[in-house]
């Protein structure tokens, strides 16, 4: 049956009240609420992603300075090695090398005038015969004042066995001349008596029997016995 204007109307009503309830629910506030959900969910995830991305570009910085920097430190080092070793310290320069070719310790300070000899070591022999009393023998004649007792003075020296030559101590292989005071009592009696009233700048041979050394018992430690001492007196205050 046809419907009559009336129903129709009622129809036509019933749908546009429909419709409005649809756009109507469009608009609601839940609804835009959740809009603004989403939205913010999107932005938050958006951020994410940025901190991502940046967190990784930080990390491949962090590789690339890491990798520079032993870039660096490898071409310094290989720098350092390719520097002559002179430059290093512990190795003696071209120029002590060439005034000093042994690699002995160096040569100490003499005393104005003084036989260039000095600079160098000597060397020492064994004695002959049987040793008897103190026997100071000079080698080179200093130019100096002559050593008084009480005073400190500066050697240079080495030790060796009488009988045999066989050395025990020296001042040379130590680099460094030894001061002390002399005539007093603090070194054995054959220095204290063997080297006052020589000259500075002067080479002596000690030639010390074990009683005026340290002692004929060589329990102590020390050389026993004889000894024989040539010793090179620097200064003397």
């Amino acid at each position: 049956m046809p419907a009559t204007p009336l129903q129709q109307g009622v129809d036509d009503v019933s749908e546009r009240t429909q419709q409005n309830r649809s756009a109507g629910q469009d608009q609601s506030p839940a609804t835009k609420s959740g809009r603004r959900l989403a939205a913010q969910l999107a932005a938050k995830q958006a951020a994410d992603r940025r901190r991502k991305v940046q967190s990784a570009a930080g990390a491949l910085v962090g590789v690339v300075v890491l990798a520079l920097l032993i870039t660096v430190v490898v071409v310094v080092n290989r720098g350092d090695d390719d520097k002559p070793a002179t430059q290093a310290g512990a190795t003696p320069s071209a120029s002590d090398v060439a005034s000093n070719p042994t690699g002995a310790p160096p040569a100490p300070q003499l005393p104005e005038g003084s036989d260039p000899a000095l600079g160098s070591k000597p060397a020492v022999t064994a004695g002959k015969g049987e040793l008897k009393k103190l026997t100071v023998t000079p080698l080179i004649k200093g130019k100096g004042a002559a050593v008084a007792k009480g005073q400190t003075i500066t050697t240079n020296y080495v030790g060796v066995f009488y009988k045999d030559g066989k050395e025990f101590d020296s001042s040379w292989n130590a680099g460094q001349p030894a001061t002390f005071p002399i005539g007093v009592g603090q070194v054995i009696p054959g220095w204290d008596q063997g080297l006052v009233g020589v000259t500075v700048g002067s080479r002596v041979q000690l030639d010390i029997p074990g009683e005026l050394a340290y002692g004929n018992d060589a329990s102590g430690g020390r050389p026993a016995g004889p000894l024989r001492f040539v010793v090179d007196v620097l200064a003397a205050q």
